[in-house]
């Protein structure tokens, strides 16, 4: 997001060369995609797994810096507008010819997609015009400045217009799209008839909880990828997960539990490992009154700042990252790891104080606190349920009787969504690799027409950082709108809007012969598997 990278001119060869060869990759993930279509669901493995099929105006690399995708350059006109320069040369895997209107269909489509648990409008809603100036320049127009567009489109799908049944023109319109009858439904892509795309990969094959198949583009704009044909096997349990990659089942594993590092190396497999910008948090419920889940009171205790501080000063993170986490983690003192935009230098980490929590608890009037159970995913985050679990015992020792709901990650996600949780446990990456994306996404007061809070869960909401939200995204200025977003995280973690506990660091483990190199946002990515050289 700085000056010096923000038009940064990588050449594309240096991206995406490599040999094209004829082999076989296997790889077993520990998430499976909530489904195949890539506006459906603003989440880390639906977005790693789009990247094989469908692709955006522009790339981001291992660290989440920018580099030319399907437009070659872009650049502002003025505050407002913006000029993309698209690739061309580039088909669709049906055939059809890439072109701007592709671009204009796809962002109309996305705020049309049904039941979204988290949507993709947060990239888009910055969009007041798009005016197709040619076949292959696109004039983006957004209201007001915003520094953002760049790298929010980079989150964009990008589908075929052609192959969704478009004939004739179409026109941009916030409030509706006009020249398009209808949009793809999600059932469509996990079917595979809409998975029409420009990417490296082609659909072949999708079974739910068992195989995703992806073939080579034969016909790629870019060189070819290196494997004639990628499965991904959603192995969810980790025991079996290793044991895939030990037997030769599976060539990759991600999120290799951490314990078991040392065994697989000693087996002679090799294992990379990253800080990646994803934070494991707790939301608590900041509206209903009871809300869920608590016992003893007929109050919402979380809507008293001295309860929530409470809670925040009752867990030890430093003993979580030591012994739950194996040491592999970073605790967590806001939403972003330092040295990111717009994270706060020095940004300090809760003291742990249990004997200060059971004051503050005393003072909000719960003396004898109160009783709790906590959500979270079992199979979503690393070792997600066992930090649950330390937290609760963490909250009991200072007179929050807690328990913990663990369930699948497509049941904690619909049930969190129906606000079924007075606190949960979840996670959240930066698909921008700033701190305006967790701001927005989680604690933002929810705004459909803003695309703010859409996974607000806590239904948190603050007027006064809002504005510096809405102040920031509006700001071209790099140094201003770094110190803005600054200001708003440290509001919202001095208010205990949310409790930010750690960062992960991510682990992958391979078999000899192949190389991984790590990536921030935490994505496993076929493209990213090399042969060693």
């Amino acid at each position: 997001m700085r000056k010096s990278t923000l038009f940064c001119a990588v050449s594309l060869a240096a991206v995406l060369a490599s040999p094209a060869g004829a082999q076989e990759l296997s790889i077993g993930i520990s998430a499976e995609p909530s489904a195949l279509d890539p506006h459906f669901h603003n989440l880390g493995p639906n977005n790693a797994m789009r990247r094989h099929t469908f692709e955006s105006l522009l790339l981001q690399d291992e660290q989440q810096r920018l580099h030319p995708g399907l437009a070659t350059s872009y650049e502002p006109i003025d505050d407002s507008t913006w000029e993309f320069k698209l690739r061309e040369g580039v088909k669709f895997h049906d055939g059809s010819p890439f072109t701007a209107k592709d671009i204009v269909y796809t962002v109309c489509r996305i705020p049309t997609v049904e039941n979204s648990p988290s949507s993709f409008t947060v990239y888009t809603k910055g969009i007041a015009d798009l005016e197709i100036k040619d076949p292959h320049t696109l004039i983006i127009k957004t209201n007001g400045p915003y520094p953002l567009l760049p790298v929010e489109v980079s989150a964009w799908g990008v589908l075929s217009a052609t192959a969704n049944g478009v004939t004739g023109d179409i026109a941009f319109d916030p409030e509706g799209c006009t020249g398009i009858d209808s949009y793809p439904k999600t059932e469509d892509f996990n079917s595979g008839a809409a998975l029409v795309g420009t990417g490296m990969f082609k659909f072949k094959q999708y079974s739910r909880g068992d195989k995703i198949v992806f073939e080579r583009n034969e016909d790629y704009w870019g060189d070819k990828a290196d494997w004639t044909t990628v499965t991904f096997r959603p192995i969810t349990s980790d025991g079996p997960r290793v044991a895939a990659l030990l037997a030769g089942d599976v060539d990759v594993i991600d999120n290799p539990p951490l314990q078991d590092l040392d065994r697989i190396k000693s087996e002679g497999f090799q294992v990379a490992q990253g800080l990646s910008n994803r934070v494991i948090y707790l939301h608590l419920d900041h509206e209903a009154e009871p809300s869920p889940g608590i016992t003893g009171t007929d109050k919402n205790p979380f809507k008293d700042i001295r309860v929530r501080k409470a809670v925040s000063m009752a867990i030890n993170r430093e003993a979580i990252v030591e012994r739950i986490m194996n040491g592999i983690a970073v605790p967590a003192g806001e939403l972003l790891p330092p040295g990111m935009f717009g994270a706060t230098p020095g940004a300090e980490v809760e003291h742990y104080d249990p004997e200060g929590a059971k004051k503050l608890l005393a003072e909000a009037g719960y003396p004898d606190g109160f009783g709790l159970t906590i959500g979270s995913p079992n199979d979503r985050y690393i070792n997600d349920a066992q930090v649950t679990q330390a937290v609760a015992q963490m909250l009991t020792r200072i007179g929050i009787q807690t328990q913990v709901d663990a369930v699948t990650a497509s049941t904690f996600f619909a049930r969190r969504n129906a606000f079924e949780f007075s606190m949960y446990l979840a996670g959240w990456g930066s698909a921008t690799g700033e701190m305006s994306s967790p701001l927005r996404a989680l604690i933002a007061t929810p705004d459909k027409a803003k695309g703010y809070g859409g996974t607000n869960r806590g239904r948190y909401s603050n007027p006064a950082m809002d504005a510096l939200i809405d102040k920031a995204l509006a700001t071209v200025d790099d140094d201003q709108r770094e110190a803005i977003l600054q200001e708003a995280s440290q509001m919202a973690m001095q208010d205990y809007a949310i409790l930010p506990l750690h960062f992960e660091v991510t682990p992958w483990a391979f078999r000899k012969g192949i190389t991984y190199e790590p990536r921030a946002d935490q994505y496993t990515l076929a493209l990213g598997v090399k042969p060693a050289n």
